[in-house]
């Protein structure tokens, strides 16, 4: 609850008010709201479901550990949305914000993983490809974040492409720095194939 609280809070706070782009599933579905104003929780909620589809008939483990996550976040982002009203109140820089935003969604994300409870998202599919590929996952899910933004920042004209991606450099770096790296380990997805095998 505390990890949906501050992730909520981040999206709705800091990142709505300027239009900013977060990556991941988060990402899709902020630009989702921005091109058609569908609730971001909702929009997460939709783009999860062929991940978490996936997740069930072939990794188990991490349908379990997201699931949850996944309800309460968007839950607490859509039941905090009237944050967005006093967004360019509390802070009226952009680049402030996007990384205040990157460091609350970091945190959030970061404690949720602490206690083995992911929000889901594109994660797994980016760890899928760097299997097939044999490629390093975090410069795959990295890859991907930054993909999502570029996409973003062209459908989207108001949004700042070089601000967004300040979010997606904050989250990451807050999530890297909160989670230990015994309990990252344990998200790998050879750990998961391994338990299934």
């Amino acid at each position: 609850m505390i990890g949906s609280l501050l992730v909520g809070i981040g999206v709705n706070l800091f990142l709505v008010p300027f239009e900013l782009l977060d990556g991941g599933a988060l990402g899709i579905s902020l630009i989702i709201h921005y091109v058609s104003d569908v609730k971001v929780g909702l929009a997460l909620l939709v783009v999860n479901i062929p991940i978490f589809t996936g997740a069930w008939f072939f990794y188990r483990s991490f349908f379990y550990n997201g699931i949850h996550g996944l309800l309460f976040s968007s839950l607490m982002i859509d039941f905090l949305y009237p944050l967005h009203i006093l967004g360019k109140n509390v802070v009226t820089a952009p680049l402030s914000s996007a990384a205040l935003g990157g460091i609350f969604i970091g945190l959030g994300a970061g404690l949720m993983l602490r206690h083995d409870i992911s929000v889901g998202g594109t994660d797994l599919l980016a760890q899928m490809f760097a299997r097939r590929f044999k490629l390093n996952p975090g410069y795959v899910i990295f890859s991907f974040d930054i993909f999502i933004v570029t996409i973003g920042s062209i459908l989207i004209s108001s949004t700042q492409l070089f601000v967004s991606y300040t979010t997606v450099f904050f989250v990451g770096v807050t999530i890297s720095l909160f989670v230990s790296k015994s309990k990252r380990r344990s998200f790998s997805f050879d750990k998961a194939s391994d338990f299934y095998a």
